[in-house]
């Protein structure tokens, strides 16, 4: 199963198939950063909303990479579940590579400063704020990308309005007066509480909800892998 994951990351890489997502990455969060410097926490709990439908794009694209001719024969060698789990393996080693730029680049750019009033977090709480922001955001934008692949959706219509949908619905539905806020992954109200009251209980809540939500949509892709042969 570890050489899949590997065939799978070396074809994102040698297809340059990776610069897309790479490239709307950098150009987000340079955007973010542009306008001027801010407290590590408020900054990253935004950034981990902007780069979701990155990662949910970067998702898809690493899936589609393989022929549907090489992955059913990945099915055969290796067996489906682990045909599966490779993918979900070699996405998220992906992801984290994106998060990784995410928590470096403000540092490189000047987008982020140190406490500058006694209320303010402390540059390790702010950064450790961030990478729960950031990790949070993963396994959604994961499931996400994973239900608009081709193998799932069947046609890039489907996966163009999954990806759509997804990406905006986590932002609309996620605003603080939404009526139906379950329906999204909590990378908004996960924004929200990195600038505000981070108690452990609600960051454990969050953390509870964005499983949950993953679980639920990953069963809808697994469903449809079945369903699509």
């Amino acid at each position: 199963m570890i050489a899949l994951v590997r065939m799978r990351l070396a074809g994102l890489l040698r297809t340059g198939r990776a610069l897309a997502p790479l490239l709307a990455g950098l150009v987000v969060l340079g955007t973010l950063y542009g306008g001027g410097r801010a407290q590590p926490d408020e900054a990253y709990g935004v950034s981990a909303v902007v780069l979701f439908p990155v990662l949910a794009w970067q998702t898809k694209i690493l899936l589609d990479v393989e022929p549907d001719v090489q992955r059913r024969l990945a099915q055969v060698t290796v067996g489906v579940a682990r045909e599966r789990l490779a993918g979900f393996v070699a996405v998220g080693v992906a992801a984290l590579v994106v998060v990784a730029v995410a928590l470096i680049f403000p540092w490189l750019v000047g987008g982020v400063t140190g406490p500058v009033e006694p209320e303010h977090r402390s540059i390790p709480v702010g950064l450790a704020l961030g990478l729960w922001a950031h990790l949070l955001a993963v396994p959604a934008a994961v499931a996400l990308g994973a239900l608009a692949s081709r193998a799932s959706a069947g046609g890039a219509a489907y996966g163009v309005a999954v990806l759509t949908l997804g990406g905006v619905g986590a932002v609309v539905l996620g605003l603080s007066d939404s009526v139906a806020p379950w329906l999204a992954p909590p990378i908004m109200a996960a924004a929200r509480t990195t600038a505000g009251d981070a108690a452990a209980l609600t960051l454990l809540g969050l953390t509870g909800w964005a499983l949950a939500w993953s679980t639920v949509v990953v069963g809808g892709y697994l469903w449809r892998r079945r369903a699509q042969g």
